[in-house]
């Protein structure tokens, strides 16, 4: 992203874009690789509920800005490259639940996979049960399967791709530039679906670093 992030939490419209840096890119890697694997390993091997508590809420309290120094410049399939998409995702969630939880419930309608399924989100879907979801997912990251989280906020992303392409084609007779945004959203989410679901692989293969 080219713009920066700052408290309050907020995300610039860019905000599924990644993060551009200045670092050495040999350093960046060795550092986002081995602050998620230290953190994963550690939390999972003994995943206490308040510790788990304090990773899910961390942004809420302290923006998110030092995740996105740790893992916003990794490849899009490795271990920070995911948590970081995972934390995103939520950010996103909880800034505008109404939003989000319209485009989730209009893709659940649309989509004809078992994504909703796999999603597992409470229906029907609104603001509060959005929020649920986005923690379950996180909390999933530390303390259950991670694939199955990872295929859970994939499957989320895929609804709402459906969802924001759904919403565009009902605005680009009244508001082009709105329809223009949700179809670029919508894309994004596509992306983001395609990248957690190839990091669930390669988690389940042990090739996810």
């Amino acid at each position: 992203m080219t713009e920066g992030f700052h408290r309050p939490t907020k995300l610039p419209p860019s905000m599924l874009e990644a993060i551009q840096g200045g670092l050495d890119p040999e350093a960046v890697s060795r550092i986002t690789h081995e602050t998620a694997v230290a953190l994963l390993t550690r939390v999972r091997a003994d995943p206490d509920p308040a510790v788990v508590d304090r990773l899910v809420t961390y942004t809420d309290e302290h923006g998110i800005d030092a995740i996105a120094e740790l893992w916003s410049h990794a490849s899009p399939r490795s271990l920070p490259g995911a948590l970081w998409r995972i934390y995103l995702l939520r950010l996103l969630i909880r800034q505008d639940p109404v939003g989000t939880s319209f485009s989730f419930q209009r893709g659940t309608e649309l989509i004809t996979t078992v994504d909703p399924v796999i999603a597992g989100a409470a229906e029907p879907t609104g603001p509060e049960e959005i929020i649920v979801l986005a923690d379950q997912i996180l909390r999933g990251l530390y303390t259950g399967d991670f694939a199955i989280a990872l295929e859970r906020a994939a499957s989320f992303c895929r609804i709402n791709a459906v969802g924001c392409t759904s919403l565009a084609d009902d605005r680009d007779a009244v508001d082009p530039a709105d329809a223009a945004r949700l179809t670029t959203k919508a894309a994004r989410f596509g992306t983001i679906a395609e990248e957690l679901a190839g990091c669930a692989r390669l988690w389940r293969s042990d090739s996810l670093d």
